[in-house]
């Protein structure tokens, strides 16, 4: 393992914690939860019906099979997040890449051989609080966003005003994000497009005395650097999120964590925060991110946990 910063251990109280707080995504007009069940989740992204495995679903399915087999495209093969998995395409191949759209905000899906898509819709009860909190906050932000991804995030930021620096450890992510960007008329915006590990980064950061009002960090279970670095994250998280603090301006905006396919409970993560923000004020609001159904008798499928801190005053 690499040699690890020295950052002074937090002092101080712990801020406040109140949950659980459930966020949750209803069905829309560009996304829809349509059915869930039996080790699987059939969904409408955009005009595409698609099915694949979720872990989660554990109850039977409401929907008649003819509706799960009548889908654009289905998920077959290993499930692993580093896996090989399959796409079938029962009602015939097309091209690789669709068009989505988040409030007005065009984005590209594409098919990926660990099951997913581009996106994560429930990450949209994120992207509004941290939209709203930068147009409220009357004053400069620049948002961390590590782990980027395909760029959401960083984009619906910049649209509401941040000056963002995109982070992830995978080149095919950041040019992914970056066509995005392209697609949204937003190649002109002020975002970074870093692709290097995560942690190297940050440590690099506080080593320069940079600082962010915003940071958004969405690490995976397990992940490699583009230079072998390794993620584990019950042995990583901690040490990144003592990088985190070290990174938070004198005037934070908010720090959101969300984490996905652990063994843990909301509470881990609202523990872990609370120490890591020791002494810094605020709260903490800490819980799941959940999709509703569509039709009749809607459930909740949970898909991710999250801690989100915000200080005192914003």
């Amino acid at each position: 393992m690499p040699t690890r910063m020295e950052l002074p251990a937090p002092t101080g109280p712990r801020p406040p914690e109140t949950g659980p707080l459930i966020l949750t995504v209803e069905p829309g007009d560009t996304y829809a939860l349509l059915d869930s069940g039996a080790g699987e989740k059939l969904e409408r992204y955009g005009r595409l019906a698609i099915r694949r495995p979720e872990n989660q679903a554990i109850w039977p399915r409401r929907l008649p099979d003819a509706e799960w087999e009548d889908v654009d495209a289905a998920f077959t093969g290993d499930t692993d997040e580093e896996g090989t998995g399959r796409w079938r395409f029962p009602r015939g191949a097309f091209g690789e890449t669709w068009e989505l759209d988040y409030r007005g905000l065009p984005y590209l899906g594409r098919f990926t051989s660990f099951r997913h898509v581009g996106v994560f819709p429930e990450q949209a009860a994120h992207w509004d609080f941290a939209a709203e909190a930068i147009r409220g906050a009357g004053r400069p932000i620049r948002l961390l966003n590590l782990f980027g991804y395909t760029g959401l995030a960083s984009l619906t930021a910049a649209q509401a005003g941040a000056e963002v620096t995109h982070v992830d450890a995978s080149k095919k992510a950041i040019g992914w994000a970056r066509e995005n960007a392209e697609m949204a008329d937003m190649g002109g915006a002020p975002i970074r497009w870093i692709c290097e590990d995560a942690v190297r980064y940050a440590e690099r950061e506080v080593r320069r005395g940079n600082a962010y009002e915003a940071i958004v960090l969405d690490p995976p279970k397990f992940g490699r650097g583009p230079k072998g670095e390794t993620w584990q994250l019950f042995e990583d998280l901690p040490y990144l999120l003592s990088l985190v603090r070290a990174l938070l301006s004198d005037k934070p905006l908010f720090v959101i964590l969300t984490a996905y396919s652990i063994r843990a409970s909301f509470f881990s993560l609202s523990a872990l925060m609370g120490e890591a923000m020791r002494g810094r004020g605020g709260q903490l609001q800490s819980g799941e991110l959940v999709i509703r159904e569509a039709g009749a008798e809607p459930r909740l499928l949970s898909t991710s946990l999250f801690s989100r801190w915000t200080p005192t005053h914003g």
